[in-house]
């Protein structure tokens, strides 16, 4: 299982909290009904899913929906069914009472992980990522809402993101550990490959794919790798969950360009 620190990690999904909490904070109401990257959704929903999931996580239980949120077309999982009874239960609350709704339920949460136990928070549970830890969990959940975060400003044309707190290096840590699935099972980088993703900007990060037997992510290559790939480390983060298509112009490649492309054209990997 994955041992994270506990008092880091909360310290990523506070940040991240707050940062969503700061955006929309003075948005006008024209603002919050903008459309997002993701498909069906509007800024106000996506503020009320953020609260769906952690009213999930205290217990709450899913509300029902108003019509079968499986047959619309954006929804693509049990998951997404999940997610949709949620935002559509909660479309009808005044954009000041969601945030209000916003503000008490992650203050609730806050209260809740702050006093877990460290023997809970280590105790093997079901995750997005399959079964390991609670504190995986909540990296996968500082990942989500990070990206969420960016999810608001991309659609209200705010740029103002802060990526040198601990959410935006852990929303790296967790993609980081995708990477070879990406490679190896999504992008059928050969065995043999060593593939390195050089991320610039300020969320700039080395990540080193070998495929073995298997792909993994390792430290360092004992070769120069046979392919690289160069991009902005947000563009990175949009691409990987699906906010965005691929522009090849963005992106820079070394080696075997073939295998680079394909790994990018199949980066999209998060549910």
């Amino acid at each position: 299982m994955t041992r994270l620190d506990k008092s880091d990690v909360l310290s990523g999904l506070f940040a991240s909290w707050d940062a969503i909490d700061g955006v929309v904070d003075a948005l006008p109401d024209a603002e919050w009904n903008r459309s997002t990257s993701l498909p069906g959704w509007t800024v106000h929903d996506v503020v009320a899913h953020v609260i769906g999931t952690e009213s999930m996580l205290q217990g709450a239980g899913t509300p029902e929906a108003d019509i079968d949120v499986s047959t619309l077309k954006h929804v693509r999982n049990d998951i997404g069914v999940l997610n949709e009874r949620w935002v559509r239960k909660l479309r009808d609350v005044s954009h000041a009472g969601l945030r209000e709704r916003f503000r008490t339920t992650t203050a609730r949460r806050r209260e809740a992980l702050t006093a877990m136990g460290e023997d809970q928070w280590h105790e093997l549970t079901a995750t997005p990522a399959g079964p390991d830890s609670y504190g995986r969990f909540m990296r996968v959940r500082t990942f989500d809402c990070f990206m969420h975060e960016h999810d608001v400003r991309d659609a209200v044309g705010d740029a103002d993101g802060d990526f040198t707190r601990a959410d935006a290096r852990l929303a790296l840590d967790e993609m980081a550990a995708s990477m070879g699935f990406v490679v190896g099972k999504l992008g059928g980088a050969p065995t043999g490959s060593r593939v390195r993703l050089e991320l610039t900007g300020p969320l700039s990060r080395t990540i080193n794919v070998a495929v073995d037997e298997r792909a993994k992510v390792v430290d360092e290559f004992d070769e120069e790798p046979t392919a690289t790939i160069a991009l902005d480390g947000l563009l990175f983060t949009r691409l990987a969950g699906g906010r965005t298509s691929v522009d090849h112009d963005a992106i820079s490649y070394g080696g075997d360009e073939a295998v680079g492309r394909r790994i990018v054209e199949h980066l999209n990997y998060v549910i």
